[in-house]
């Protein structure tokens, strides 16, 4: 089985914010788990987590790219809303959340319903693993198995994730005024899904 994160790739706009915060979570919080935004660890907007086959990954490309054919995702400007962070450990995994516009939620219902027939639950070893062999964070295959019950629809939350932080210092920055700025994606793609629900490695994209 395949862990695998159906995606929208942001724009320079957003990528250079994320960068920022990044920059600023790391020197909050360097400890084991921390990550830069990198090529291993590429900022997205997640639509749908599963769990897969990994045999029917081809078939999955393509039921992704018919859907992006009729939506076209990478056509619509997002508004950015502000912050959010999950609580992990006494740290917490924050990101910049965006307003989830009609459109949107259209395209995560017909890549749900696209790909609902290749679902199936997983487990840890669906993720790429950790090089230093730490184990993936608990909880992560339960996320991603409750992903269409818990984040789709209504309670879908698009944001990038912008890394690991003290939750006092969340607290903190989430408190302060923040400016929205709007963005828009430059691809789709598909990642097998590393620790945190990090976008590890690409397994295809709408923009070659």
């Amino acid at each position: 089985m395949t862990a695998i994160d159906v995606l929208l790739d942001p724009d320079k706009a957003m990528l250079d914010s994320a960068k920022v915060y990044n920059d600023l979570m790391r020197k909050n919080y360097n400890g084991a788990g921390s990550f830069a935004l990198d090529a291993i660890h590429s900022p997205h907007i997640t639509v749908l987590q599963c769990f897969v086959k990994t045999s029917d990954l081809k078939k999955i490309y393509a039921a992704v790219a018919e859907v992006v054919k009729s939506e076209k995702p990478t056509e619509e400007k997002l508004t950015t809303s502000g912050f959010y962070y999950f609580p992990y450990k006494n740290l917490g995994l924050a990101g910049i959340t965006a307003t989830p516009s009609p459109k949107l939620l259209s395209f995560q219902a017909k890549i749900i319903e696209a790909l609902k027939p290749y679902i199936v639950v997983g487990t840890d070893e669906a993720f790429v693993q950790n090089t230093d062999g730490t184990p993936i964070a608990a909880g992560s295959s339960d996320y991603v198995n409750g992903f269409i019950q818990d984040h789709a629809g209504t309670k879908y939350n698009p944001h990038v994730t912008i890394g690991l932080a003290h939750e006092d210092f969340l607290k903190e920055l989430l408190a302060k005024p923040y400016h929205k700025f709007t963005f828009k994606n430059s691809a789709v793609s598909i990642y097998q899904l590393g620790d945190f629900g990090t976008a590890r490695v690409k397994l295809w994209t709408s923009v070659e």
